[in-house]
């Protein structure tokens, strides 16, 4: 035959989330846990990928044979993503699981050429009686809103063989009637009726179409026929189960509750030839298991060990399914005496043998490698280890202690490490330096010529390396050196700047580095990143406004800032600017944005890197013109008389400044033209401003050391403090989720039409109310952060037509109520984004 099998793959990478509408349309449940009394109470809940923040529950609904819902589930899913469907009863005192089935996205996707447009389903649903799972009745879903190319799958194929694809109907629009005698005799009565799809919302009364006569029992192998002369029948499977028309007569016959069940025939003994309907897997099965497919293409495994079949592939050798006390699946094994959620297959099986093997040969060859130098010497020196496992060596002999191993002290043909270095090695043997001056670490090797790693020296290999990359480094630079518990900072909206500028001032600067609580005084939000995010953007408008002299603006046409030389006005302006860059690193620290941002030349100085002739024309054009024209004429045929001395007027004051020594006697000529230009043009940037940076620098680096920004540059930096501002409005389209809306939405399509109609302000004004900050991470919305990592920007369901939006800036989630006009939406926005401020107002 030339259908071919579709495992399930192990471990797929899992791709980016797209929206599935899951439509729960209706139920009919068969548990022997089911109450004596008439009606019963229940509601589906519906989770991916074992994910609690996307797990999505019904209403309650109360029936007698049938739960009828027609209710719409959205849910954030891959092509990869598997869905766990649970009925539940509703008691007084608790909730009892009724039945629970699986829906494997990848399958079905591969099943219907990749598409879930109001595709249905019927599930049938398991459960347990007495340590067995038994069948606990019919679940009706349909599926929407799911398009992917099979190409890009793993183990995709677009061309698909017409026999091999699962029918997906769940009844069709004929009317057959089919009567089938199998060598015992028993006689299958089999219709099929014309009926409505589930999605269309159409009353599903109608009992079920398809019936088989015969007393069946449920066990936990399988089902089997109360008569002896029956070969065995299956379980239904867990993860899709369709309802399919009825077969002709030389197809086998459909099982208990219209699931497309595998043929039941006489199951030959385990040492018998297989049929010729089988073909081998590329994976082996366990000893009396044998795959066979049926004529349409699907796959089920014959167990001859107790004559049975099943839809699910043998676990491996060792391992068990078990249900616990919730109703969830799990599986254990028993050769490592380990359990998981996940379902294994021998490709993972083999896949964490390969890894524990080579795990345990390089642990050999770390061992054999630390020993390579024999033993230490008895009496002099002797190894020890500290609580946190670091290895120190004492010498008796001296009564010193150091870090290096005296046994390879002159072997290794290389430079010294730098004083408070030392070299060590990771569990996988590859070689890291520890700096504990500063307590970090790095893979970098800190002496010259080996930037590389290499031990043979070596350009730097890290100056190409994407800003991503560099990004990523400091980040980890930064949740390495975090220190446990919080620091809160209460302060005022009236005095933001003197309640913080107290507050940061009068905690220790390592203390900065902990987990920040910002405390809106007079306001009941409670800090889950996003009061905080608010408060870095409100506090550097304040501290960086040109209106406190602290800094000014670079020019007339230039709106970053650069510290003002006239600074020194205020006798307290050093310790203001410690603060500043104290807060300045507490922003990088903690991934925050501020208001405005910094020079480029300032940046570069943040760097320790020189500013050139070509960065005065971005801060001052006149002054930069000036020194251009020194450079392309000669002085002394335009009779200009210049010496190395300069004029500085602030505040009314004018003071000179020597470029050189006795520069206010010396003349520029040809000859030392460039000289005085690099001497004027250092100058001009650090002029009447060398106190307050070097303030500014020393607060910063009691936060963040400064040799954690070598990797950037200039624009680097002002993207890493400052983000984006332009806002892309499809790539914010695209990263929106929604809840109790869905895309198709009335109000969804309105809210994105007054943010369209919007200018580049407003929609900051939006971001800014909805998230706490007007930029964006370089990654725009697909990278925004929430309060336990990057979390989208998120529209929810929420309140009365009265009410104004509201925003959750912890979670980027606006509260958007169900408008009836576009207008009256448009009017509400606005409104709740000019006129409000602070958090907890209703």
């Amino acid at each position: 035959m030339a259908a071919a099998s579709v495992t399930r793959p192990g471990n797929v990478q899992t791709t980016e989330k797209s929206q599935l509408t899951l439509k729960v349309v209706s139920a009919k449940p068969q548990s022997p846990k089911l109450p004596t009394r008439s009606r019963l109470s229940s509601f589906v809940e519906v989770t991916a990928d074992g994910l609690t923040s996307e797990t999505k529950k019904t209403g309650k609904r109360t029936g007698h044979l049938e739960l009828q819902w027609n209710e719409d589930l959205t849910l954030n899913v891959t092509p990869q993503s598997h869905l766990d469907l649970k009925l539940w009863s509703c008691h007084t005192l608790r909730k009892e699981l009724l039945g629970s089935a699986t829906i494997d996205l990848l399958d079905t996707l591969r099943t219907h050429d990749g598409k879930m447009e109001n595709l249905q389903l019927s599930l049938v649903l398991q459960t347990e009686n007495k340590g067995s799972v038994v069948a606990g009745g019919e679940l009706n879903v349909c599926l929407d809103g799911l398009v992917v190319d099979l190409g890009s799958l793993p183990n995709g194929s677009t061309a698909t063989d017409s026999k091999s694809r699962l029918t997906t109907h769940i009844l069709t629009h004929t009317h057959t009637h089919t009567h089938t005698h199998t060598h015992t005799h028993t006689h299958t009565h089999t219709h099929t009726h014309t009926h409505t799809p589930f999605c269309s919302g159409v009353d599903q009364s109608t009992p079920l179409t398809t019936h088989l006569t015969g007393k069946v029992e449920l066990t936990a192998n399988g089902l089997e026929n109360g008569r002896s002369g029956l070969a065995p029948h299956t379980p239904p499977p867990s993860s899709p189960s369709v309802l399919s028309p009825a077969p002709s007569s030389s197809s086998p016959s459909p099982g208990p509750d219209s699931t497309v069940l595998p043929p039941p025939t006489e199951a030959p003994p385990a040492g018998s030839n297989p049929s010729t309907a089988t073909e081998p897997l590329p994976e082996s099965l366990p000893n009396g298991w044998e795959q066979r497919i049926l004529p349409h293409g699907r796959v089920y495994y014959v167990d001859h060990n107790t004559k049975t079949t099943t839809w699910e592939r043998p676990l491996p050798p060792g391992w068990e399914k078990r249900v616990d006390q919730r109703g969830r699946f799990y599986y254990v094994d028993h050769n490592t005496r380990t359990t998981t959620w996940q379902r294994p297959t021998e490709e993972s099986v083999r896949n964490y043998e390969q890894w524990q093997s080579q795990r345990s040969q390089l642990q050999g060859a770390m061992h054999q490698f630390s020993q390579r130098c024999g033993p230490l010497k008895a009496s002099p020196q002797q190894k020890k280890r500290q609580d946190n496992g670091r290895v120190y060596f004492v010498n008796h002999n001296t009564r010193t202690t150091q870090w290096e191993d005296p046994r390879t002290q002159g072997m290794i043909q290389e430079p010294p490490l730098p004083p408070g270095w030392e070299m060590k090695y990771t569990t996988e043997g590859v070689r890291y330096f520890v700096d504990h001056n500063s307590r970090t670490t790095s893979f970098k090797d800190p002496r010259p010529g080996f930037e590389s790693g290499s031990r043979t020296g070596g350009s730097p290999g890290a100056y190409d390396r994407s800003f991503r990359w560099k990004y990523h480094q400091f980040r980890f630079l930064c949740h390495s050196n975090a220190l446990p518990s919080h620091v809160k900072i209460s302060v005022s909206r009236q005095t933001l700047f003197e309640d913080s500028f107290q507050q940061i001032m009068n905690v220790k600067p390592y203390d900065l580095r902990r987990r920040l609580y910002i405390i809106m005084r007079g306001e009941e939000g409670l800090d889950y990143g996003g009061i905080a995010r608010e408060w870095f953007f409100l506090l550097s408008h304040e501290v960086l406004n040109p209106m406190y002299c602290l800094f000014e603006y670079a020019g007339k046409n230039n709106y970053c800032l650069q510290i003002n030389p006239a600074s020194s006005i205020n006798p307290d302006h050093l310790t203001y600017f410690r603060f500043i860059g104290r807060f300045i690193a507490m922003a990088l620290y903690h991934g925050k944005f501020i208001d405005t941002g910094f020079t480029l030349p300032f940046y570069k100085r943040m760097l320790n890197k020189k500013p050139t002739l070509k960065d005065l024309e971005s801060i001052d054009p006149e002054f930069y013109n000036s020194i251009m024209w020194v450079k392309d004429n000669c002085l002394e045929e335009c009779g200009v008389e210049l010496y190395f001395a300069q004029d500085m007027e602030i505040l009314g004051k004018v003071s000179t400044h020597q470029l050189k020594d006795d520069g206010e006697n010396e003349l520029v000529t040809s000859e030392n033209k460039e000289e005085y230009i690099s001497l004027l043009t250092d100058w001009r940037f650090m002029r009447g401003v060398e106190e307050q940076t070097k303030a500014f620098l020393d607060g910063f680096n009691e936060v963040v050391p400064l040799e954690w920004l070598r990797y950037f540059d200039e624009k680097e930096l002002e993207l890493m403090l400052c983000g984006m501002q332009e806002i892309d409005l499809s790539d914010w389209q695209k990263n929106t989720i929604y809840r109790h809306y869905t895309k198709n939405s009335k109000q969804i399509h309105w809210f994105w039409q007054v943010v369209k109609d919007m200018d580049n302000e407003k929609r900051i004004r939006l971001l800014q109310f909805v998230t706490g900050t007007c930029r964006l991470p370089v990654g725009g919305f697909a990278e925004l952060i929430g309060s336990n990592g990057p979390q989208k920007f998120c529209i929810d369901k929420v309140g009365k037509e009265t009410w104004l939006p509201r925003s959750h800036t912890c979670f980027n989630r606006l509260d958007l109520p169900p408008y009836r006009s576009l207008e009256q939406l448009k009017e509400k926005l606005m409104f709740a984004i000019e006129e409000t401020e602070g958090f907890g107002q209703e």
